[in-house]
């Protein structure tokens, strides 16, 4: 995929940017290439142009598309599995994806976890930093602060026990 100046996008590690340039670096020991530059809120990020840029970089979601994302924070959590390392290999991998829609997915399904019993501290932090993550893009879509969009967010998983009594 190809981006222009100007778009907004989500990179995989570090959130919500605008692509501000498509610059030619060169560094140590390494051939120049062409880098998409990301301002990604007090940092730059430099993307491989012709590197994998589809694990890395992705256009920020329409705002139209919210109300799919809506459902899928109300649907029905799926359990995760009890064994603790394999449920943070599991997450891990879910939200390797990198999409809004394994994001909101794994938030829904740890916030349902914690319902039943206390997270342990790894649970607990996966499901911060996904959160955190959930609702910086959610306000970026739906061009709101990012205190209007948890405020959405936990109102939709509270819908989300209420149907299942979780």
């Amino acid at each position: 995929m190809t981006f222009q100046v100007n778009d907004r996008v989500v990179h995989s590690a570090h959130g919500v940017g605008q692509i501000v340039g498509l610059v030619t670096r060169r560094f140590p020991e390494l051939e120049a290439r062409q880098y998409y530059e990301v301002a990604i809120e007090r940092s730059t990020v430099w993307v491989p142009v012709d590197g994998d840029i589809a694990r890395e970089l992705r256009l920020l979601t329409p705002k139209a598309e919210l109300a799919r994302y809506r459902a899928v924070l109300q649907g029905r959590p799926t359990p995760l599995t009890p064994d603790h390392r394999q449920r943070r290999l599991d997450l891990n991998n879910r939200l390797k994806v990198g999409s809004l829609q394994e994001l909101c997915e794994v938030v829904r399904d740890l916030t349902a976890r914690g319902w039943k019993k206390p997270l342990n501290e790894m649970d607990a932090a996966g499901l911060r930093r996904a959160r955190e993550g959930l609702c910086r893009e959610w306000a970026a879509a739906a061009e709101v602060s990012v205190a209007i969009a948890a405020q959405e967010i936990d109102a939709l998983l509270l819908e989300c026990k209420r149907i299942y009594r979780v």
